[in-house]
């Protein structure tokens, strides 16, 4: 397979070459553990992308939260366009668990809504991993949850090649084993249909080709990759591996042991409840569940399956559950980018799973092995990785501990230094902030206001409104794209203010930030923590004006501590820019378009892109917006929001001409 090709139009820059070398001799050398301090805008993404490239190892890329890991995997898409990068997050647009109030004697039913899109993006990174060693994902924290054993995955997978000997009926009977549909009309992702003897699959990884099986009695004729929608063939394939349509497939020799495992502590649960005096819990544990193996042994499916993973994967109680961390090759390496919010939330995943299971196994509504249907704890995390790397500006206490090597990316490419941060007494911090928001909006700057409480924002929000100003504020309960919007809208003007809690969470990159106002500063706590106070300082230092405002009537350790921080890398800063003789200069982003809707669609795109200056009759026209729509709604569903925009432009540019004509 090819190696990993890097592909970008600029050079490493700034601390990024020494980073470069420093961390790429670490993973040559063996090194378990790094920690990349970098500080924000100095272009870690592409330090770490030179890393890869380097040591041409997989590499699995974790982060905290689903907006992030797709700005990450977009940066990687373009750095590395001629490898395999994928993406892997939760795939519910809805979760709402399982669980039981006893003091109400409340149960909630387990609720989810599962988003098609990125549960084919789990499938296509899974599948990757057996077929190439070129390999990024990039993950959210829900890679360590449990998911199907990688040797089932594998072992179950349907292999054809050219001149074969095998039955159609054998075909089709391992496409339903690995949990395949049937369907006589059109094909969708993890679907199959048979005609005579040809049969036509739609991977479960996949939804832009369809494999064809052409059948001369019980050989395999040809194979084909094919165009679902006009049918035609794309090309002719010497073999073809049709992975499981899910990642939870069992071997049928393994069913049968799983259920009478499940049957053997079920009694051992009754006896349990009936030794306690518990009938009810008893009745209940006893009904629930053998409903649940009828329906498995007829169906081979039941509604909470997952909760019976460890009888269906063959594992001890306690032991660990395959994660995606299995399916990679031993010697992978892990990327953890904002280590100090992503390394607490992998550490406190498994007990939180466990607090919420506890009530359900003590009153009869699920068997404890429904305890072993969870993420890795901590320290299983800890074995399961070969080599990792923390990234983040403000690097955790544990990432400090554990690491043999660390390296700071402390000079920005762009010769900006860390903001300068001025503490001004929090009396009359609202009137005082006003002043400062006034001078920036009238340069055109924009401002970022933090506060402790919900409430405050709203009423500074409203206050500063009522003066005049163009402010917005932003919450937690704003959705994901609004929230987009909202940033957006700040970039471009449409107003000059945004307030909020905590905006560290949103992973803002807003280059327009020349002021970052900190009120109330002296409160200890989460969100006036060192760390919190360098990640939130950091916001305003991507503008050559970027400046801090501490509203405070003390200085705490923490805020002493985060000062001295930036004061020590503005002084590295300054120096490296004087030795080179660089002039600091704001860093230039493009303001990307909205984001798109990832639409569900039964269809495959059409391969035809009009140019906007393409002239078409009026007949013409709707089936080519009709094919051009098409394609837009799949980049969308891509998360490739750049070409959608593109494709939307040229919607509108064929449209505009056709009513100029008309006109």
């Amino acid at each position: 397979m090819p190696p990993f090709q890097l592909t970008a139009s600029f050079e490493p820059r700034g601390d990024q070459a020494q980073a470069i070398d420093r961390l790429s001799e670490g993973v040559e050398a063996g090194a378990k553990t790094q920690v990349l301090l970098g500080v924000t805008g100095s272009g870690k993404t592409f330090t770490l992308a030179n890393v890869i490239a380097r040591t041409q190892k997989p590499t699995l890329v974790i982060v905290h939260n689903k907006t992030l890991a797709a700005q990450l995997y977009h940066e990687f898409q373009r750095f590395f366009p001629h490898n395999a990068v994928n993406y892997f997050v939760s795939y519910y647009d809805y979760y709402q668990p399982e669980a039981y109030v006893p003091h109400t004697d409340t149960y909630i039913a387990k609720e989810t809504m599962i988003n098609d899109a990125i549960d084919r993006m789990r499938h296509a990174a899974t599948t990757a991993l057996f077929d190439r060693n070129d390999v990024i994902i990039v993950a959210s924290v829900s890679c360590i949850y449990g998911l199907g054993s990688p040797e089932a995955y594998y072992g179950m997978l349907l292999h054809v090649t050219e001149g074969m000997t095998i039955s159609r009926q054998a075909i089709l009977a391992k496409l339903a084993e690995i949990q395949y549909r049937r369907s006589d009309d059109a094909l969708t992702r993890g679907t199959f249909r048979a005609r005579g003897d040809v049969v036509e699959i739609m991977p479960a990884s996949q939804e832009e080709h369809s494999i064809r099986i052409e059948l001369f009695g019980d050989c395999v004729e040809a194979i084909s990759q094919i165009d679902p929608l006009r049918g035609a063939v794309v090309r002719r394939l010497p073999k073809a591996a049709i992975y499981p349509g899910s990642h939870y497939v069992i071997p049928p020799d393994r069913m049968e042991r799983a259920l009478l495992g499940i049957e053997a502590e079920l009694e051992e649960r009754i006896a349990h409840f009936v030794r306690e005096g518990r009938p009810l819990e008893a009745r209940r544990i006893e009904q629930r569940t053998r409903f649940d193996l009828e329906m498995i042994r007829e169906i081979g499916y039941c509604q909470g399956i997952e909760n019976y993973s460890r009888h269906l994967s063959g594992r001890r109680p306690g032991e660990a559950p395959p994660t995606l961390l299995d399916y990679f090759p031993k010697e992978f390496l892990l990327i953890i980018d904002e280590s100090h919010a992503t390394i607490p939330q992998i550490g406190g995943m498994a007990e939180g799973d466990r607090a919420r299971k506890r009530n359900l196994v003590d009153f009869g509504f699920r068997l404890p092995s429904a305890y072993d249907n969870r993420p890795l704890t901590f320290a299983e995390f800890e074995r399961a990785v070969h080599q990792a790397i923390y990234v983040s500006a403000t690097p955790g206490p544990y990432e400090l501990r554990a690491a043999e090597r660390r390296v700071e990316q402390i000079v920005r490419p762009t010769g900006l230094l860390d903001p300068p941060v001025e503490v001004r007494p929090a009396k009359g911090q609202v009137d005082d902030l006003l002043e400062q928001i006034r001078r920036r909006a009238a340069r055109g700057e924009r401002t970022l206001v933090t506060t402790l409480t919900k409430r405050m924002a709203e009423d500074l929000t409203d206050y500063y409104r009522e003066l005049g100003v163009r402010v917005r504020y932003l919450h937690s309960e704003i959705d994901a794209l609004e929230r987009t919007e909202i940033i957006r809208d700040l970039r471009r003007g449409a107003f000059d203010v945004l307030v909020g809690i905590n905006l560290l969470r949103e992973g803002l990159d807003l280059p327009e930030v020349s002021l970052v106002a900190i009120l109330d500063a002296d409160k200890e706590g989460y969100l006036r923590s060192e760390t919190s106070l360098v990640q939130t300082a950091g916001r305003a230092a991507r503008h050559l004006n970027g400046t801090v405002l501490m509203y405070a009537d003390r200085v705490t350790g923490s805020m002493r501590s985060a000062i001295g921080e930036m004061n020590r890398r503005r002084v590295i800063q300054d120096a490296y820019n004087r030795q080179h003789g660089i002039t600091p200069a704001s860093i230039m982003k493009e303001i990307p378009e909205p984001m798109l809707a990832a639409y569900e669609a039964d269809y495959s795109t059409v391969p035809v892109v009009a140019e906007p200056s393409e002239r078409i009759s009026p007949e013409e026209l709707p089936e080519r917006v009709r094919a051009l729509t098409q394609q837009m709604q799949a980049a969308a569903k891509r998360l490739d929001f750049e070409e959608a925009a593109a494709l939307r432009d040229q919607i509108r540019a064929l449209t505009e001409n056709a009513l100029e004509r008309e006109s």
